[in-house]
């Protein structure tokens, strides 16, 4: 299999007097591994999985003698980890993000079940209530957090580690013409520049240090996103409030 963005044919290779079939794709260890370096594949076998998983412990999930906490943590425990097998390595795209959290959303609507309105009507919860209703503990923080953590772990191997020489190598080659593909690193210190974590390198080198400033980080974030959610839900009663005055001012 060879590895690069351009296409080329299948041809055999040769080795000695046997002749070898050249593949685009094989699965290794649960996880598939292509010649265009792309994860689409690996998430559309993912989901399907985790699609499996759930409908195969649907009676428990459809169930009114179990109760929605245990639910959760079931999706927790059997369907997700099915979904999330090997994401330590994921570079996540707006696209693996939009269908890991339909994907999610999916189960958590028939978790939850149906709001009913003001008018009596029922309709489906939104995004932001579920959002709300597991902590904002979703499928994608999941996948930073298991990404930075494996991070950490690379950071404090010995040099002579395999994992971390591979980790550090370097290509001899320059990159193709265009637009460069984000890599796995770039896209987890982009994490760690939203946690304002400093001297992250320093911070790694204590497995509990590190384990303890992500958690505190991720709530502060929580804590800053209520903070500016409240902060924007005031303005907009103030217009409001305005406006109303400005039309009864003209009546």
């Amino acid at each position: 299999m060879k590895c690069t963005r351009k296409e080329s044919q299948l041809d055999k290779i040769t080795v000695g007097n046997v002749q070898i079939d050249q593949i685009r794709s094989f699965s290794y260890l649960g996880t598939i591994v292509n010649g265009n370096n792309t994860l689409e594949e690996e998430i559309t076998e993912r989901i399907v999985k985790g699609n499996k998983a759930f409908y195969a412990n649907r009676a428990l999930f459809r169930s009114k003698l179990v109760s929605r906490k245990s639910k959760l943590k079931l999706y927790w425990s059997v369907t997700r980890p099915v979904v999330v097998y090997g994401c330590e390595t994921w570079v996540l795209k707006e696209s693996i993000i939009q269908r890991l959290s339909v994907f999610e959303r999916k189960i958590l609507r028939k978790i939850f079940g149906p709001t009913e309105g003001a008018n009596g009507n029922w309709r489906f919860k939104t995004n932001i209530e579920l959002d709300k209703l597991i902590k904002h503990w979703n499928i994608i923080n999941y996948v930073k957090a298991q990404r930075s953590s494996w991070f950490g772990h690379i950071n404090r191997m010995p040099e002579t580690s395999i994992v971390k020489k591979i980790h550090k190598w370097k290509p001899f080659t320059g990159r193709p013409v265009g637009r460069p593909k984000s890599r796995w690193e770039d896209d987890v210190r982009d994490d760690l520049q939203k946690m304002k974590l400093i001297k992250w390198t320093e911070q790694v080198q204590d497995r509990l240090k590190c384990k303890g400033t992500v958690e505190k980080k991720k709530n502060k974030n929580k804590k800053k996103k209520k903070k500016k959610q409240k902060k924007k839900k005031q303005k907009k009663k103030k217009k409001r409030r305005r406006r109303k005055e400005e039309e009864k001012k003209k009546r």
